[in-house]
């Protein structure tokens, strides 16, 4: 893949561009800010050489707080399908939620530390750039620990537990001794919680999918 990379701190940056590049990647460009980021892709675009992947941190100058994922919110609004992976230190707050309820897809939200589990982070590019959503177990937790209810109200209390356990990447498996229930009783809640939320049964981002359609109502 051609890929952008947005990072503030050199060492971290050039780490990155050194990872990428070993798991067989290009990078086509650097940024060191969120206008530069902009800037850059911006060049890309003119010169009609597109990234296939953007990796950007989410805390970035001019003002190092929310800019790079704000810079990834913007690219999208402008080219809604340009894969993008946002790394972090932080948890997610209401930006990011705005970036990973996007309908299109394409969309990662990794903790920085994830990055050093290098197998997980290169499956982690290649499913965002095929157009899949990929969001850190952590992230994900704390998204639903701050969200409200929203109107998932044709959800069971033991189907929203479900759906909780999911959200914090327990197994089918896991989730059935957590709750003391069999195997095939777990596939049939999680079933019920992908029909309810009219997830298609053929799509492999269903788990994920369900824990953003929770977190999209819970703004309305």
């Amino acid at each position: 893949m051609r890929i952008l990379i947005a990072e503030d701190s050199t060492l971290l940056r050039e780490a990155l561009t050194a990872l990428v590049e070993r798991l067989g990647h290009t990078v086509i460009a650097t940024a060191q800010s969120a206008i530069e980021l902009e800037t850059e892709y911006a060049r890309l675009n003119d010169a009609d050489a597109l990234p296939d992947l953007i990796i950007t941190d989410v805390r970035m100058p001019p003002t190092n707080t929310s800019d790079g994922l704000l810079a990834a919110l913007k690219i999208r609004a402008e080219h809604p399908r340009q894969p993008i992976i946002v790394l972090s230190q932080y948890l997610a707050d209401t930006n990011a939620r705005k970036l990973l309820t996007l309908p299109e897809g394409a969309v990662g939200y990794l903790l920085k530390d994830r990055v050093n589990r290098v197998r997980d982070f290169a499956r982690s590019l290649d499913n965002v750039a095929a157009g899949g959503t990929i969001i850190d177990p952590e992230v994900v937790q704390h998204l639903l620990a701050t969200a409200g209810n929203g109107p998932l109200d044709s959800l069971t209390p033991r189907e929203h537990e479900v759906l909780r356990l999911m959200a914090d990447g327990h197994s089918n498996s896991v989730i059935a001794s957590k709750l003391v229930l069999s195997d095939p009783a777990v596939s049939k809640h999680i079933g019920n919680i992908f029909q309810k939320l009219n997830l298609d049964p053929v799509d492999e981002n269903r788990r994920v999918k369900a824990v953003l359609t929770y977190l999209n109502a819970s703004r309305s």
